[in-house]
Parts: structure tokens; C-alpha cells; sequence
């Protein structure tokens, strides 16, 4: 019997992993796989665990997907994420081209397709995962900018700085600042 592919959409983190893991346990689906967007179901699974599934997804923020172009873009969208978020270094070619290569898509086809989907462009998404990923090593404060923007893959602290700003409205020092400030009040109460 041929295993079936499952695609689930805002699954981001090893926590959404180990609750989806959680959920199939409990309608009794076996599974060999569960990545980020995709479970990968030993044998088939029926309409109505399904149907549970999704039910018992929707309840904690996670969705069934169904159609090839929504299933694309979450490709899309996880491989940037575990680009940016859980990968130790950025790949060394460019992202048109790493995405292009593990999608199996050509690039301008995914942007398209992205683009009409999401309203933004691939290269806005990257730009606010990277800016997110920017605050979060922020907040952490085991490195400097300069370290951060090479980590992250900006070409100077001047781009990155540039970038944060437009997307969040803040400089990363003041940025870093008011995270200070808001932890120095929590721990006075």
C-alpha cells in the first residue's frame, strides 16, 4: 500500500511537530514522517479521520491543505522558515536559486504564484523572517549587530538597519532597548 501525503498549513516549529505527532496519536493514523508542512501517513487515512484531523488542527491554529497552489506556497513559505530559523548558516547561493532547487519549481513560477497567493513577494517574506529572526537574537544579547547581520546574511550593519527599520518602524539599538526596558519592569513586579 503507497503512503499518502498530508499538507498542513502554519505549522512552524518543532512544538506544531510534536502537536500534530500528538493529534494523529490520538485518531489512531499511523505515520512514518512529520515535518514542517507535510505528514507523511503510513497507508491511507480515512475521510472521517480526516475530517477529525482537521477539526482537532483548527482548534490550535493549524489548517488542512487541500489545494496544489496553497500547498505550494507552504513549501515555499517552510523552506524559508527553516532557512532562516533553524539552520545554523544561510545556504551560499541565493535564494532564487535554493528555493528553485529544492521545490523543483522554476523560480519565477513560484514567485507568481506566491505573490498572487500572499499578496507580498518571496523576497518580502525572507525579509521579514530574517527581521524577525534580527529581534529575536536581539533580545538574546550574546551578539552584536555586527555578528548578527553577518549571521543572518545582510552585507553590512547599514542594510540591516535599513531593513528593520522599514519594517518595524525602530532602529535594532532602540529596538533592543525597549525589550530591555519591558524586561527590567516585569521582574519589579
Amino acid at each position: 500500500m503507497e503512503n499518502q501525503k498530508i499538507h498542513i498549513k502554519y505549522m512552524v516549529s518543532l512544538r506544531c511537530i510534536m502537536v500534530v505527532k500528538e493529534e494523529l496519536k490520538k485518531l489512531g493514523v499511523k505515520y512514518c514522517i512529520v515535518s514542517l508542512g507535510e505528514v507523511e501517513i503510513l497507508g491511507k487515512i480515512t475521510k472521517q479521520q480526516k475530517d477529525d484531523l482537521s477539526i482537532n488542527l483548527k482548534k490550535i491554529g493549524l489548517e488542512l491543505l487541500d489545494d496544489k497552489k496553497s500547498i505550494l506556497i507552504n513549501k515555499v513559505k517552510n523552506e524559508i522558515v527553516i532557512m532562516i530559523h533553524h539552520s545554523e548558516s544561510l545556504p551560499k547561493i541565493n535564494f532564487s536559486d535554493f528555493l528553485s532547487e529544492k521545490l523543483g519549481y522554476d523560480y519565477t513560477y513560484l514567485s507568481n504564484i506566491f505573490t498572487e497567493v500572499q499578496g507580498i513577494t518571496i523576497q518580502q517574506f525572507i525579509i521579514y523572517n530574517k527581521i524577525e529572526k534580527v529581534k529575536e537574537l536581539l533580545v538574546y544579547d550574546e551578539l552584536n549587530l555586527t555578528e548578527i547581520s553577518y549571521l543572518v546574511g545582510y552585507s553590512s550593519v547599514a542594510h540591516l538597519s535599513n531593513q528593520f527599520k522599514k519594517v518595524t518602524g525602530l532602529t535594532p539599538s532602540f529596538f533592543k532597548h525597549i525589550k530591555q526596558q519591558r524586561q527590567k519592569s516585569l521582574k519589579n513586579i
